[in-house]
């Protein structure tokens, strides 16, 4: 069965410049330079333990996630990459993306990113209007932000994604669609557009700013789509958009039920296995983690392994696949759960009368009312 899974890596680093008030990853603050080589041993002795759940795939993607990748040198990233090629065969494509933050220091090694074998960056733009720039936190300006982006190109880098948020403070419609059509003119061809929430243990949560109201979320929503189809950029996802061709694959495999392991402090992996599906977990704090993997170990897996009961099964991949707005073969379900569609047919039939799943039985799709009720769709599955 896991022989036609797709297999993915997420690669956690978890350190950050500076925390962001909104940002509620594992991100820890005051890098010290002198830690990348440990952790990096510690990244691949965690990986060690991981290769039986790889079940002889090939990875379809690599993807380097923080905290702030970009604050380890171009030579820690190769030295990763090598040892993940000396464990694991990659996919002929293989998709190797990397997290950086827009600042003229980090910029600086893209050539070094390249080199070692990164092919596509994503850059944490958010914004280019320096007052939601400041408002949110981040130390880099928007002509860093463009700077990065030209940067990036003049080091080969053709697969380009950029961050944007909407729905800030003090926010109007025509400045986020600004910030749209100036990663338009950049020849962004993928965006992460999505919206500012409120989440606990961050420093918004304990003052919230005041956020716009829906009134002009809505329409901001609306004219942003207009403004991506017109430059041949569609939604593929809530908050993912491309032109034709530039979908993330590593992205993809998750929205699809795919594998993917993961290694890195606070790291989260998916594997499948005879005896079903399981979620795992790495201990979050960067200390904690390189004392545990700081040698190698003998025990197979994480304690922290976690089966997913075949009662829950449903609402984790519809939680994920009616997240993509083409949605996914029904045959996907059988493949990625070893489920029956049986257990979810009377469901499906419920959510069709309601006009929230579109007719067609071969595909898993939401209809626009769906995707515009999308929360309330999945929870049909819990």
């Amino acid at each position: 069965m896991i022989k036609h899974i797709p297999l993915a890596l997420y690669v956690h680093i978890p350190w950050c410049e500076r925390k962001c008030p909104y940002c509620d990853f594992n991100s820890h603050e005051n890098f010290d330079p002198s830690l990348e080589s440990p952790y990096i041993d510690a990244l691949l002795n965690d990986l060690d333990q991981q290769l039986g759940w790889a079940g002889g795939r090939e990875l379809v993607s690599i993807f380097f996630g923080g905290g702030t990748p970009s604050l380890f040198s171009g030579d820690a990233i190769l030295r990763i990459l090598e040892g993940i090629q000396q464990r694991l065969r990659l996919a002929e494509h293989c998709e190797i993306t990397l997290e950086s933050n827009p600042g003229s220091a980090e910029a600086q090694k893209y050539d070094a990113y390249r080199h070692a074998g990164v092919n596509r960056l994503s850059i944490g733009v958010q914004s280019f209007n320096q007052r939601h720039l400041s408002k949110l936190g981040r130390i880099h300006s928007g002509d860093e932000a463009s700077k990065a982006i030209a940067l990036a190109r003049s080091a080969g880098f053709d697969r380009l994604n950029i961050d944007l948020m909407y729905g800030l403070p003090d926010q109007t419609i025509e400045d986020g669609l600004e910030d749209i059509s100036t990663g338009i003119e950049h020849g962004i061809d993928h965006f992460s557009w999505y919206q500012l929430t409120i989440e606990r243990n961050t420093a918004f949560w304990s003052a919230p700013p005041l956020l716009p109201t829906d009134d002009l979320i809505e329409p901001m929503q609306q004219k942003a789509e207009a403004l991506f189809n017109a430059a041949g950029i569609a939604q593929y996802e809530v908050s993912a958009w491309s032109a034709s061709g530039q979908r993330s694959i590593h992205n993809l495999n998750y929205w699809q039920f795919g594998d993917y392991l993961a290694i890195g402090a606070g790291a989260h992996g998916k594997v499948t296995d005879a005896m079903g599906v399981h979620r795992f977990n790495r201990t979050r704090h960067p200390k904690h983690y390189l004392e545990q993997f700081a040698t190698p170990l003998t025990t197979p897996h994480s304690p922290q392994l976690r089966t997913i009961e075949p009662s829950d099964l449903p609402a984790e991949f519809m939680m994920n696949a009616l997240r993509l707005k083409e949605g996914v073969d029904a045959t996907l379900f059988e493949k990625r759960t070893a489920l029956s569609r049986e257990v979810v047919r009377q469901n499906l039939e419920e959510q069709r009368r309601r006009g929230l799943i579109e007719g067609d039985t071969t595909n898993l799709k939401a209809t626009a009312r769906g995707y515009q009720y999308l929360d309330t769709l999945i929870e049909a599955f819990v």
